[in-house]
């Protein structure tokens, strides 16, 4: 019976991680190539494939789960699914113990862990893996091989499938805190009784040669008799509340922060480009077509890059855009719509709709 429990766990899991991940893949490739940079394993050789690699990863996460529900090829899956959970366990442990990611991207955005989380979570699944292991003459299969078969090779294509409309459009469940129906505005607001972070200040003194440190919650400068100040530092004992939206800002190098302004227009139409190195050239034309539209029809256009702002001037005059580009931070805008470029609507702050540049016809002006 636990055996069985362990079947059902294990193939569950897998499965459902495997599509919460295949139904934002772009989001997950952005999580490996955190994972690339040169910080933490050092293969950038690897970030021009992450998207490539990250279908490759959920597909192959979700199909093991299918199989090992089926109970076909029991063996060979077995032995991928403890190669994949000892490189995932890897993973974590890494990034808790040094810092590095401080969000696997285990479960999308729909299940946010930290990274001790995370690896706590692989050590579970570690476990039951090796349950399978043991009891592998008890894992029975319901169905006839060629019937699990067909249903594996069903669940591969329904995958490949998925996948390709998500990547062509946008993700079809969408649970980041710019999703429609939205207000930044609101995901940027601190509740007054929110809990507040708590810092430990370590205040070091030079006396009569030897190093004194003072250790203290309290920002007021500590009296050290004889003692000269040489350095403060910070640590945060407990973390404070942090909004939804944390990052998000539209920044003029002329005018400054226009965030709020920007949020209480009646009628905005915000072209996403994160970076215009990798923006896709086929939605140039469609963003032109689109904003023109739309200063027709009486909503303010703006744009929000990260890029330089002298080739977003380039590409405007080039495009002949009728709309001003303004300064973002990139995370930001990653999150904010998986397409570049991308187009969202909104009134006073509230996103209205959101489109991929193959679905800008769809929003209604």
């Amino acid at each position: 019976m636990f055996t069985i429990l362990s079947q059902l766990f294990v193939g569950g899991l897998f499965i459902f991680s495997g599509f919460i991940k295949l139904n934002d893949p772009v989001g997950f490739s952005f999580k490996l190539t955190d994972y690339f940079a040169e910080d933490v394993l050092n293969l950038e050789f690897l970030s021009p494939y992450a998207l490539w690699i990250a279908l490759f990863v959920v597909i192959l996460e979700v199909i093991l789960g299918v199989m090992i529900l089926l109970s076909l090829y029991k063996k060979p899956v077995l032995w991928c699914l403890l190669g994949l959970i000892i490189f995932f366990t890897f993973l974590t442990f890494y990034s808790a113990y040094f810092n590095k990611v401080t969000d696997c991207g285990c479960f999308g955005d729909f299940w946010k862990l930290t990274p001790w989380e995370s690896f706590t979570k692989d050590i579970i699944l570690l476990f039951f893996i090796i349950i399978l292991f043991l009891g592998i003459n008890n894992i029975k299969s319901i169905f006839p091989k060629k019937i699990n078969i067909g249903i594996t090779v069903l669940s591969l294509l329904a995958c490949i499938l998925f996948g390709r409309h998500v990547l062509n459009h946008l993700p079809t469940f969408d649970f980041r805190p710019y999703k429609i129906s939205a207000n930044i505005t609101e995901g940027m607001s601190v509740p007054p009784d929110a809990p507040r972070p708590v810092f430990e200040y370590i205040w070091t003194f030079d006396v009569n040669g030897e190093m004194k440190e003072i250790v203290t919650q309290s920002t007021e400068y500590p009296v050290v008799e004889g003692g000269t100040y040489v350095k403060v530092d910070s640590r945060v004992l407990r973390e404070g509340y942090e909004p939804p939206i944390h990052d998000f800002s539209i920044e003029s190098m002329e005018d400054g922060d226009l965030t709020e302004m920007m949020l209480q227009e009646e009628k905005l139409i915000m072209v996403v480009m994160y970076n215009l190195d990798k923006a896709k050239e086929a939605g140039f034309s469609k963003v032109k077509s689109f904003t023109d539209k739309a200063i027709n029809a009486g909503y303010k256009v703006i744009g929000v890059s990260s890029s330089d702002p002298q080739n977003l001037k380039d590409l405007a005059d080039l495009m002949q855009f009728n709309f001003d580009f303004y300064l973002s931070d990139e995370t930001a805008l990653k999150t904010i719509i998986r397409s570049n470029p991308g187009i969202l609507k909104l009134e006073k702050g509230t996103i209205i709709d959101k489109a991929h540049y193959n679905d800008f016809d769809n929003i209604k002006l």
